[in-house]
């Protein structure tokens, strides 16, 4: 005993539930995308401010003569 002018968002036909369903799809896409922009974004930023700590790292050790010589165990790529 549904009112089909009642607002109610249950679909009452294959047709209402075709667009139901495509506008689910669209809103579900959109989200996704927002999401997927937010965190290339952010990736992008983890990745500069690496650089950045790389370069302040370089010249500390520049500036302490530290050779940036990679120790041997770490060369061998050897995992413990």
């Amino acid at each position: 005993m549904a009112d089909a002018g009642a607002g109610d968002a249950t679909p009452e036909t294959s047709q209402d539930l075709t667009i139901f369903v495509q506008n689910l799809l669209e809103q579900m896409q959109n989200r996704f995308n927002q999401m997927s922009s937010t965190i290339i974004g952010r990736i992008d930023e983890m990745g500069s401010r690496i650089d950045d700590l790389e370069r302040s790292i370089a010249e500390l050790m520049d500036q302490a003569g530290i050779e940036a010589d990679v120790p041997e165990e770490e060369k061998g790529g050897d995992a413990k």
